[in-house]
Order: C-alpha cells, then sequence, then structure tokens
C-alpha cells in the first residue's frame, strides 16, 4: 500500500491539557504543524485580503456621498476596523467562537484571547488558533463597516463609533455563534453559510435598515442632488479594492489551502461578472440605452454578496447563475427606499440584506456535496440540486432568524442611545447644510488651499473646506452657523 501524506505527517490533534499549545520555551509549538505550513500561510494571506474590504467600503462610501461629506465614510473605515480589533481581542472572538458554550452564545472562556495561541483551531485543525482569530476579525469588521453606511450624512460620528462596538457585541458576534461554531443552533440544524451571507450580509443589511430607519431621513430630501455620487473614479476604486479582496473572503472560508478554496475563488470571480452584466443590463434598458459606472460597481457587489454563502458549495454554473439572478432581483427592488419611507442613500439594505437573502436562499437550490467534499475532510452539504429540497426550507428559517434578530436589537440599541444625554444620533440640519464634514474634520476632501493664500502679514486661523475659521467653529455648530454658510457660499469654487 502506497504511503499517503497523512501517513507521513499526521495532521494536528488538539490537546486539551495544553489549550494554548503548549509553552514555547520548554516545546516546539510549531512542530505539530509540521508538513501543514502552507494552509495557514494561505489562510493569513486570505485574511489580508479580506483587510481590503474595509477600506474599500470607505471609498465606495465616500465617493457616493456628496463631497461635503465625504470623509465621514472614509474615516470611519479605519475607525471600525481599530474599534473592532479591539472588541475582538477584547471579547468578540470568545463569544462567537469559543469552544464551549450554548446554543445561542458562547461564553468568555477566551476572554482577552487568553489561551489563543498556537493550538489547533477547532474551525480548523490545520490552523492555528491566532490564525483563525486573525481570519474571522476581518469579517466582523467588514459587518461592521456595512452597517455604518445607514448613518449616511446624517448620523454623528461618536454615537456611530459606540454603535459599532454595541453592535459587534450583541448582533454580530451571536449570529455568528449560531451559524459556525459547531454548538450553534443554525449550525447544528443544518443551514448552509460558507463565508457570511448570514452573519456578514443579511445581519448588516438589516442593522443598516434599523439605522436608517431611526435616523429618519435627510433635510430636504428626495433632492437631484442626493442621488449624485460626487466622485465616481473613487467609487470604482472601492468597489476593485472590495472585489479584489472577496477572493479572501470567500476563498479562504475553506480554512485550508484545498481545491474546495480554489473553486470558491473561481466562483467569486464568476458571480461578480455575472453580477456586472445583470446589473448592466437592465440599467441599459430601463435608462433608454444609457450605461452607469455606478450601476456596474453594485452589480459586481451584488454578484460577490448573493455568492458569498455559496461559493464553496456550488459549482462554477451555478455561481454564475447566481449572481447573475441576484443582480437582477435586487434591480427589481430600486424603489426599495420609497416603498419603505426610508433614507438608505447607501442602499445597504438593498445590496446586503435583499442581496444577502437572494444568495441564502439559493444556496439551498444549488448546494452540491460533489463540491462541498473538494476539501478532503470531507464536506457533504447537498442542496435541492442533489434531491434535497429540504435544504430550501433550512435556508429560509435561517433567513427569517437573522434579519429579524439583527433588526431588532439594532434597532433598540439605537433607540436607547438616541434619548442618552449629549449622545443624540443625528446632526443638524443646519450641519447637514453646511457640510457634514466642516463640522466633524480638519481635513477636506480636496484642497484649495492656494485660493486662500495671503502675502500680508496679517495672522490667519485655519482654513477648513476653502473657509476661515476660528476655534469656535471647529467644534461644531452655534448660533454663528449661518456666518459660516455665508462664508462657504463667498468663497470662490467653494463647494457645499
Amino acid at each position: 500500500m502506497a504511503t499517503s501524506y497523512a501517513d507521513l505527517f499526521p495532521p494536528p490533534v488538539y490537546n486539551e491539557s495544553l489549550p494554548n499549545g503548549g509553552n514555547p520555551l520548554e516545546m516546539d509549538v510549531n512542530a505539530v504543524f509540521q508538513g501543514y505550513e502552507y494552509h495557514y500561510v494561505f489562510q493569513v494571506i486570505m485574511g489580508c485580503l479580506v483587510f481590503l474590504i474595509v477600506p474599500g467600503i470607505g471609498l465606495l462610501y465616500g465617493g457616493m456621498a456628496r463631497r461635503k461629506s465625504a470623509l465621514a465614510m472614509i474615516f470611519q473605515s479605519i475607525i471600525v476596523m481599530a474599534v473592532v480589533s479591539f472588541q475582538w481581542m477584547f471579547w468578540g472572538f470568545s463569544i462567537a467562537f469559543s469552544r464551549t458554550g450554548g446554543p445561542f452564545i458562547g461564553d468568555l472562556s477566551a476572554f482577552g484571547l487568553r489561551n489563543v495561541l498556537a493550538a489547533p483551531s477547532f474551525g480548523s485543525a490545520v490552523l492555528p488558533d491566532i490564525v483563525f482569530c486573525f481570519y474571522e476579525l476581518m469579517f466582523a469588521a467588514c459587518a461592521t463597516m456595512i452597517v455604518v453606511g445607514g448613518s449616511f450624512e446624517r448620523g454623528r460620528i461618536v454615537p456611530s463609533i459606540l454603535f459599532s462596538f454595541i453592535w459587534c457585541t450583541i448582533a454580530y458576534c451571536p449570529i455568528a455563534f449560531w451559524t459556525w461554531n459547531p454548538n450553534g443552533w443554525l449550525f447544528k440544524f443544518g443551514a448552509l453559510d460558507f463565508a457570511g451571507g448570514g452573519p456578514v450580509h443579511i445581519s448588516s443589511g438589516s442593522a443598516g435598515l434599523a439605522y436608517a430607519l431611526l435616523l429618519g431621513k435627510r433635510s430636504k430630501y428626495g433632492e437631484k442632488t442626493f442621488y449624485k455620487p460626487h466622485n465616481v473614479t473613487i467609487v470604482f476604486l472601492g468597489t476593485v479594492l472590495i472585489w479584489f479582496g472577496w477572493f479572501g473572503f470567500n476563498g479562504g472560508s475553506a480554512l485550508n489551502a484545498s481545491v474546495r478554496s480554489m473553486v470558491a475563488i473561481y466562483n467569486t470571480n464568476t458571480a461578480a461578472s455575472t453580477g456586472v452584466l445583470g446589473w448592466t443590463l437592465f440599467g441599459y434598458i430601463r435608462h433608454k440605452r444609457k450605461f452607469s459606472v455606478i450601476g456596474a460597481c453594485e452589480g459586481a457587489i451584488a454578484g460577490l454578496v448573493g455568492v458569498t454563502p455559496a461559493a464553496g458549495y456550488v459549482s462554477v454554473w451555478a455561481a454564475a447563475a447566481i449572481g447573475f439572478i441576484t443582480a437582477i432581483v435586487i434591480c427589481c427592488f430600486e424603489n426599495v427606499n420609497e416603498w419603505l419611507g426610508i433614507d438608505d442613500g447607501l442602499e445597504v439594505f438593498k445590496l446586503h440584506g435583499i442581496g444577502g437573502m437572494v444568495g441564502a436562499f439559493l444556496t439551498g437550490c444549488f448546494a452540491s456535496a460533489s463540491v462541498s467534499s473538494l476539501d478532503g475532510i470531507p464536506t457533504i452539504a447537498s442542496g435541492a440540486i442533489d434531491g434535497n429540497g429540504v435544504q430550501i426550507g433550512r435556508q429560509l428559517a435561517e433567513i427569517c432568524a437573522i434579519a429579524s434578530y439583527s433588526f431588532t436589537v439594532s434597532f433598540l440599541v439605537l433607540l436607547i442611545m438616541k434619548y442618552i444625554p449629549g449622545l443624540h444620533l443625528r446632526v443638524t440640519d443646519e450641519v447637514e447644510m453646511i457640510g457634514y464634514d466642516v463640522y466633524q474634520f480638519n481635513d477636506e476632501i480636496v484642497g484649495e488651499w492656494a485660493l486662500f493664500e495671503s502675502t500680508d502679514e496679517k495672522p490667519k486661523g485655519d482654513v477648513t473646506h476653502g473657509v476661515e475659521v476660528d476655534e469656535h467653529h471647529q467644534h461644531g455648530p452655534s448660533s454663528s452657523t449661518s456666518t459660516q454658510a455665508e462664508k462657504i457660499e463667498e468663497a470662490p469654487n467653494a463647494k457645499v
């Protein structure tokens, strides 16, 4: 009999007596992974790719905003990464991926990443705990950044940062536990979610809906300028980063460097491409034979969202169908903001909430055991295409549970925050008029400093958004807000 690879290099096995993988002063903690190093190197690379999605979302959101409010979303992308990284290290990873816990939430056995180091992770034995922890952190940051889009152009940043920490703790982490932790009730129920259609997209889309609903509409909502992104190039750049990062998002979700991972990567590109085609075709017909870069970008994201729960379960042709169908369905919900009476300017609910639901449903239709078993473990996941029609019912149960839970807890948290003194969620109408960024930032999206340079010796104050301001103006709106607005209007080439 031929000697197998597993005979030469026995797979890593978790040792309960060494929960952290052992004392590195007394033993080589790397030895257990001998022959399997390529798995965790691959996984770290996938995690670094996923990182790019967060600033990509920031650029996408910033480009879709009006110029005077563009910095807020770019800034929050880096703040969200910082806040969620702390939350994940503090207790997030333990709540979502502790080895023990009930059916709904993990315990604090890994609080502060206690013993999270070199032991084989329960997510995949070929990955050290610290690698698995790093990879899953990026998913938490992506989901939280998507939610922030619900505050578009009217939500204050400090409450948004606090809400990000709370939402990741009480919404994302429990839902991730349900879905991916072997102790979670959805995991045991048999719902299929390869890379986060439920924990990332349905949950964040539902939370974004709650955020937009509670904040209310922007002042002067309905004007044509509200729907005109200030910089299509930045939107395109953000989309490219998201698309590129998604190869790690889906490709790494097999948690090993197997053929299944490679299929997931190919499926990711396929679905994004057919999403672009579907959205472009729909828009070309609907908008009198005119193309749209923004539409193509939204189509790519629609395809990526749709294939996320299915990437490691379906064939390439099924992934193509999922991307196309998801894009067309979302296009049919083009007027969902008007139907619901909300101001979701970044279409968080439409793209991620509805798109995630469509993807989860289609996963139940197209999941194939022949694809899911490609990781060699093997993982067996069958959908209606394999004759397992009941899987569609399981997927619908997952959709209802995640959407209702995330929306409810998000709405309640935001409602409580709204009435805490000093923690009001929304900026004033005057701030919206002047510009969200001039109220909260010393920077501006495009500097025009030369217009305000002077050769006289008179001391000048700071200049923000092309307007000379004093310290009083920099600390928020006041009775002189109207004067500030007048200066903006008088400044040459200054844009509100």
